[in-house]
């Protein structure tokens, strides 16, 4: 872990570090005020690289560093803060964005197990379609655009209620014929890590991963237990526990678009961030596809179908009946 800065320190004599507020593997994350523009305040993230790297390999770093950053400085979307700057200064790359105040969704969601209730789902599904907006954006970009660390405590709730998606740690940018490129080498937060992106190479991982992570988040604000990773899913799949179980508030058609999310192998999860959603807000259907779950729960599955198609289902068997009854008069 790299040494924190101390309070008062100036960065590209413009920054002043106000407090450390963040802090991973590779460096923090500082509050910090903009001494050019009176009264604003900047999140500023630290990337410190590997002493142990070779003159060249720096060097790459550094160039793709300022490559990846220079396309999250063009992105605008009301759902992500605002990249507006980038340098290096000594072993340490920053990237400065606004600072989001508010709390996060680890904080509410301890708060609530605190109190031994759970988060609202009306809640959670709300600040779920903002995300689910932010990752239709950051994944339409040309080239796509892959979060790959979603989890609670990357989310911000504003004074206004704005959901923000905070870090840009892992990003990584899926340009054809390339090797993966990221700002920070890393795995992601494991709870919430899909089993593609664990290891050294990341290179097949893909939209379909920030959709594995967004529903590990789901799971656990829903429920106020932390999804088994996805290494101990493969390894013991009899050990998952479907979020109804723990909060059987949580309705049937929510469930259902966890555990798709959720699947191992990413061929079973949704195609699209945009597939998923539909799904989940109920404009769309779980298309046929192969299934890795045990007999017994995808009959259950049908029993639990979500309300309309079941009213469809019997207006279609009611007909029917009235038919058959029309023609033997």
């Amino acid at each position: 872990m790299p040494i924190p800065l101390d309070a008062g320190n100036v960065l590209r004599n413009r920054y002043k570090i106000i407090d450390r507020i963040g802090q991973g593997g590779m460096g923090n994350i500082y509050l910090a005020e903009d001494t050019r523009l009176s009264g604003r305040k900047c999140a500023v993230k630290e990337v410190e690289h590997d002493k142990a790297l070779s003159a060249d390999i720096l060097h790459e770093a550094r160039v793709q560093f300022e490559r990846e950053a220079s396309v999250l400085a063009r992105l605008d979307h009301p759902n992500l803060p605002k990249v507006s700057d980038f340098f290096s200064a000594g072993e340490r790359d920053y990237l400065v964005m606004d600072y989001v105040p508010g709390e996060d969704l680890r904080t509410l969601l301890l708060d609530a197990r605190g109190r031994n209730e759970f988060l609202a789902e009306k809640d959670i599904l709300d600040w779920i379609s903002q995300l689910a907006d932010a990752l239709f954006y950051l994944h339409s970009q040309n080239p796509p655009i892959v979060h790959r660390d979603i989890k609670p405590s990357n989310m911000k709730i504003t004074p206004d209620g704005y959901l923000k998606l905070v870090d840009f740690g892992l990003v990584k940018i899926l340009t054809p014929g390339e090797d993966t490129i990221t700002i920070i080498q890393g795995q992601g937060t494991l709870l919430y890590t899909p089993l593609e992106q664990y290891g050294g190479s990341d290179t097949h991982t893909d939209v379909r991963s920030d959709i594995y992570a967004l529903c590990a988040t789901m799971y656990h604000l829903l429920t106020g237990q932390a999804p088994l990773d996805a290494r101990q899913r493969f390894l013991n799949p009899q050990l998952d526990i479907d979020p109804r179980q723990i909060n059987p508030a949580i309705t049937p058609r929510t469930q259902k678009a966890i555990l798709w999310g959720l699947e191992i192998h990413p061929n079973q999860r949704p195609e699209s961030i945009d597939i998923f959603r539909k799904y989940l807000f109920g404009t769309k259907e779980l298309p046929s596809r192969p299934s890795l779950r045990p007999t017994h729960i995808r009959l259950l599955d049908r029993l639990l179908e979500p309300p309309e198609v079941v009213l469809v289902s019997l207006a279609i068997v009611l007909l029917f009946f009235s038919l058959i009854s029309t023609v033997s008069q």
